[in-house]
């Protein structure tokens, strides 16, 4: 993470320019708000997110996160002007701790990510689309990795497509950047649910209210062990994940939901 927790103590308060935060119920709400430029991402809304994402990560009291967007388009990907020219604009928070990247930011999470989309995605978006564990979809959402039109190449959505879908299916995407619908990104993968629009924010809500039955501390476990075993060899993955499920059991809330289990009643999570 770029940030400690004494640095990104105060986001709640601290006055953003480019995300809207909101914090309910254990519940995070990061919005992109920069419509004006269909939320393309640039130094100063990067650094924004890696605060917010730091301080998601680093807090017991977020269980789970939402990244929403404001505007007719989710995201337009990386803010080709800023990438050419620089950006001399001032920061509304520390500056990072080295180059920011999104789909390592949202790997490093360890917490349940939903990505609520209201509109296009484009280009490096699909680090934030790919990267969040759900992706809920307005079904007039498109999708289209224009790069190799521009003279580039999608490289970090490329890593993030293949974990997603077959290798022949993340090449295509990026070989010839045509547009997928909302239905055609459910079928390869990408998009995990698909509604009409006026159903999509209440559809998140189903979802969180979900993952907030069961505990956060499992939870965070569960996904932090799913991005450790892409760094373990096979032989080394069932001696660990022996060894995290020892660890769980140890916790409190493990203990309590062995509890509620016999004493039929809801589990009062702790997060510990």
């Amino acid at each position: 993470m770029h940030y400690t927790p004494t640095q990104t103590a105060d986001l709640l308060t601290r006055p953003l320019r480019y995300l809207l935060v909101d914090q309910t119920d254990h519940v995070l709400t990061i919005t992109l708000n920069r419509p004006e430029k269909k939320n393309a991402l640039h130094p100063p809304l990067l650094a924004e997110l890696a605060f917010s994402l730091a301080y998601a990560h680093q807090a017991p009291d977020v269980w789970v996160v939402v990244l929403a967007a404001a505007g007719n388009v989710f995201c337009a990907g990386m803010d080709l002007k800023a990438l050419s020219t620089g950006n001399a604009e001032p920061l509304t928070v520390p500056e990072p701790a080295g180059p920011v990247r999104v789909g390592e930011l949202l790997a490093g999470l360890h917490k349940p990510c939903i990505a609520q989309i209201q509109g296009p995605v484009y280009a490096g978006g699909f680090l934030l689309v790919g990267g969040a564990t759900y992706a809920v979809a307005a079904d007039h959402a498109t999708f289209s990795l224009p790069e190799v039109k521009r003279g580039l190449f999608p490289f970090q959505v490329l890593a993030i497509l293949l974990d997603l879908m077959p290798a022949r299916k993340a090449l295509d995407l990026c070989l010839r950047g045509q547009t997928l619908s909302a239905s055609a990104a459910s079928e390869v993968g990408l998009v995990t649910q698909v509604v009409a629009p006026d159903a999509l924010v209440a559809t998140v809500a189903d979802l969180v209210a979900d993952l907030k039955e069961g505990s956060p501390t499992a939870l965070r476990f569960g996904l932090s062990a799913y991005q450790e075993l892409k760094n373990r060899p096979a032989s080394q993955q069932q001696a660990y994940l022996h060894d995290q499920f020892t660890q769980i059991q140890q916790t409190a809330d493990a203990r309590e939901g062995m509890a509620a289990f016999l004493e039929k009643r809801s589990p009062n999570w702790q997060n510990q």
